[in-house]
């Protein structure tokens, strides 16, 4: 899927060229916001597009069939912007990753993590508020792993590979892994949300370079979708109590890529 014909003959690339891969709760809605004020890149009017997480995406779709499911998402725009999606659940899945890999292999991933621990109690608050999520909050931590059995695969709008995948999405070095074998690391940007709160136009700048684009300044982003829950206070026992049951994730993400929760 690399590359195909136009009407004329010409050969055409992918339209999308990065993704805001991931992670879930991590702060891309933010970033997908700064990102769209650079006039050399469009992001879907929805900022998520959900092509290749879509339940009825076909494996056998040709570069042109993703790029027609693009379409309907996107404004008209001049030849030379660079064309991205914002869908944070494509770096959770395997699946995702390949079929990514496979309509463009020189796609630009960017990833904004955050310390599994805050991003496990932000998503269950957010399914909470849309009223999915019925149990209270430890014995969802606790009965994830029963719950996910069966839905391995199951891409489903209301699956709960989707909807109670508290610790599951915080498996960064996983999903890493995953990632590291279809892309090489070049294609592949890793940041903190605490950078983009802290070094903001430091952070934006690098992510443009990355995307071979002048940075710009003066950008402001804002935090959104800021939860009004209670955040699970350092050194408390309710965060030591989440780390133990997050422990081999956070282990395996230390010990991999050297990336710790703070």
């Amino acid at each position: 899927m690399r590359a195909g014909n136009d009407a004329g003959g010409r050969v055409s690339s992918p339209r999308i060229a990065f993704v805001v891969g991931g992670v879930q709760k991590g702060g891309t809605t933010a970033l997908a916001r700064c990102l769209a004020q650079h006039p050399h890149i469009r992001l879907p009017r929805s900022k998520e597009a959900h092509v290749f997480d879509a339940p009825d995406f076909d494996e056998t779709w040709e570069m042109q069939r993703i790029d027609a499911r693009f379409e309907p998402h996107f404004d008209p725009a001049p030849e030379d912007v660079v064309h991205g999606d914002a869908t944070p659940i494509y770096c959770f899945h395997p699946a995702f990753v390949r079929r990514i890999a496979a309509y463009n292999p020189a796609m630009r991933w960017i990833l904004i993590l955050r310390d599994p621990i805050e991003r496990a109690v932000s998503h269950y608050w957010m399914e909470r508020r849309r009223g999915v999520e019925r149990w209270p909050f430890w014995p969802a931590m606790l009965l994830e792993r029963w719950r996910l059995v069966g839905h391995a695969d199951d891409f489903s709008a209301d699956s709960p590979l989707r909807r109670f995948s508290y610790r599951a999405r915080g498996d960064y070095a996983r999903q890493l892994d995953v990632l590291y074998s279809h892309f090489p690391h070049e294609q592949v940007l890793l940041i903190h949300n605490t950078e983009l709160a802290s070094a903001q136009e430091e952070t934006l700048s690098k992510v443009f370079r990355f995307l071979g684009l002048k940075p710009l300044v003066g950008l402001a982003c804002h935090r959104v979708f800021q939860g009004d829950y209670e955040a699970l206070p350092q050194g408390g026992w309710k965060r030591r109590l989440l780390a133990w049951l997050l422990r081999r994730e956070l282990a395996a993400a230390q010990a991999r890529y050297g990336l710790n929760p703070e």
